[in-house]
């Protein structure tokens, strides 16, 4: 990235048909510790890395709940995230205040995508340095939708955003078949092996900086809904673990098949 004549602002187009503004925005999204979002056929889990930016200060939220029913996992500007995150808290409040009933989780995608689309539109303004991965059900199902700094949004079956989050789409590519069918526990254990294989060699899931958000149904059941909450501390202590015994045996297997060769 360098600067040059077609980047002082988000409205002019490069001869190449580029708004440069809305490209630095979206390295600044390839900055951001990774997060991770999947989804099954009963529930949405989001998992994410959280950093610190010194030895003396706290690890930085990176899940949010928006609604009973949606919650948030952003890569990116921490401040610019908490102004959609409030944009959105402010329209599902009005849309149960005015319809009774909980919102559409594409509906609220869409309205923050035409936010954001604004801002590379008008002259002065700037797009959103952040990244979201939105998760949450409704009445059509668990869903996870990706936001782009663009205004972009899609629906994902599972996705990846954040620095090295290239490692996490990889095993989750290769794992995408099993994740309908699993279980909540099951895929918050996809969740995190996803995550671990974003992690540089000296770093490791701790119950400080790993985070874990979870929706769904509640045993299978068709409308008993499990709201959105995000798990932190302690309670991630026994999902962390679990991975972790996983590739120790992996390790041990692997250790025990090259010994056979040997002989």
């Amino acid at each position: 990235m360098f600067r040059n004549n077609y980047d002082n602002d988000s409205v002019t187009f490069s001869p190449q048909g580029r708004i440069f503004q809305v490209e630095y925005a979206a390295e600044a999204v390839k900055q951001g510790s990774v997060v991770v979002g999947l989804v099954s056929k009963t529930h949405a889990v989001l998992v994410a890395i959280k950093r610190n930016a010194e030895e003396l200060s706290s690890y930085q939220k990176k899940l949010f709940a928006v609604d009973e029913h949606v919650g948030l996992a952003i890569a990116g500007l921490t401040s610019d995230a908490r102004v959609l995150s409030n944009f959105m808290k402010q329209q599902c409040l009005s849309q149960r205040l005015t319809y009774d009933r909980a919102m559409p989780l594409e509906t609220l995608v869409s309205l923050i995508g035409d936010k954001a689309q604004l801002n590379t539109q008008h002259y002065g303004k700037r797009p959103y340095g952040v990244g979201l991965l939105v998760a949450g059900i409704d009445e059509t199902g668990p869903h996870l939708f990706e936001f782009q700094p663009s205004g972009m949004t899609q629906e994902m079956l599972a996705c990846a955003i954040g620095a090295r989050s290239q490692m996490a789409r990889t095993y989750l590519e290769k794992n995408l078949d099993k994740f309908p069918d699993c279980g909540r526990e099951e895929l918050i254990q996809h969740g995190l092996r996803a995550l671990k294989e974003t992690l540089v060699q000296d770093r490791e899931l701790t119950v400080d900086n790993t985070s874990v958000g979870v929706v769904g149904l509640k045993d299978g059941a068709k409308k008993a809904l499990e709201f959105f909450k995000v798990h932190d501390g302690a309670e991630v202590k026994e999902w962390i673990n679990s991975v972790a015994d996983d590739s120790e045996a992996t390790a041990e297997a692997g250790e025990g098949g090259e010994g056979m060769q040997v002989d």
